[in-house]
């Protein structure tokens, strides 16, 4: 067999990034939440940055900077990047079975450099199971009926994803129960509904997404509710996701992992809570889109009437 001389080939193991510990003698504390219990991150949420496609959407929650942060080299909490495309609608292949409505079809993947622990090309149980819970997220708002026929492609790229634990903690973080991807889904629901906006699919409201976990209380006070857990922030007892629609006081999707015991209706309450402030940065990101799709179309008009104006002199 020949080498193929115009690839470069890939490392036969796996490669980790360099991670630069403090020593031993040094205790690091674990970061401690500086919000309060109904405080959500800031969102940064961006649609149309993909021009090719029918729909784009760029979602963000940046790392909190605590005094902690700016002494060691990597940040004590992790952040969200999630981009998210839509193709179509598009008539579905001939030979493909008649469809009366949309048929829709989502795919989460995370990028190799997206978590701390790297990712393989190939999508595993876990970016199947996320696809699948935006799928039942999604097939509730989109109105398929005006699109028979025809297919919509929902694709989801996790840039940078939620943390399952503290990394100062490598016992503990082995031990976790997967409470980044919850937050994970949670923005995957408010940017593939942004998407979907700038796609132009008639949908009948807005879903967005919110999270809310039972954590233990850093007083030693039990356990109580908070809004956005940051995993490296909170020992999680049990988290729950909404995808949720405002206008119409629906939920679409909910997922829940953990014991709650006697607050699982608290949980979902603040859960539901957090969906409702995150679908005011949704609406806003949505509205300042078609304010610049209007303009753009407006000033487009404008230069080609005067192009095509004719002075008639006697």
């Amino acid at each position: 067999m020949q080498a193929d001389r115009r690839r470069v080939n890939a490392p036969p193991g796996g490669t980790t990034p360099p991670v630069f510990a403090t020593p031993s003698n040094t205790p690091i504390a674990r970061p401690v939440r500086s919000r309060q219990p109904d405080e959500h991150r800031k969102i940064f949420l961006r649609t149309g940055f993909v021009p090719s496609a029918s729909g784009s959407a760029y979602y963000e929650i940046p790392p909190e900077t605590t005094s902690q942060s700016k002494t060691l080299l990597i940040p004590s909490s992790s952040s969200l990047k999630i981009t998210c495309t839509v193709h179509g609608p598009r008539p579905l292949p001939r030979n493909a079975a008649f469809s009366p409505n949309l048929l829709l079809s989502t795919h989460v993947k995370f990028a190799p450099f997206a978590t701390r622990s790297r990712k393989g090309y190939v999508r595993d149980s876990s970016e199947r199971d996320l696809g699948m819970h935006l799928e039942s997220a999604l097939r509730g708002v989109v109105i398929g009926e005006r699109w028979p026929k025809s297919g919509c492609e929902v694709v989801i790229t996790v840039l940078e994803g939620e943390e399952d634990g503290w990394w100062g903690d490598a016992q503990g973080a082995e031990k976790s129960g997967g409470w980044g991807m919850m937050g994970v889904l949670a923005g995957c629901i408010t940017v593939a509904s942004a998407a979907l906006m700038d796609a132009g699919i008639d949908c009948v409201d807005m879903v967005s997404g919110g999270v809310a976990a039972l954590a233990s209380d850093e007083r030693g006070n039990g356990t109580r509710i908070v809004l956005d857990p940051s995993p490296s922030e909170h020992d999680i007892k049990a988290a729950c996701v909404v995808g949720y629609l405002q206008s119409r006081d629906e939920i679409t999707e909910m997922w829940m992992k953990g014991n709650a015991g006697v607050q699982t209706e608290a949980l979902i309450d603040e859960a539901v809570k957090a969906a409702v402030m995150t679908r005011s940065v949704l609406g806003e990101a949505v509205k300042e889109s078609v304010e610049l799709k209007a303009n753009h179309t407006d000033r487009n008009v404008k230069e080609k009437g005067s192009a095509n104006d004719v002075t008639m002199t006697g």
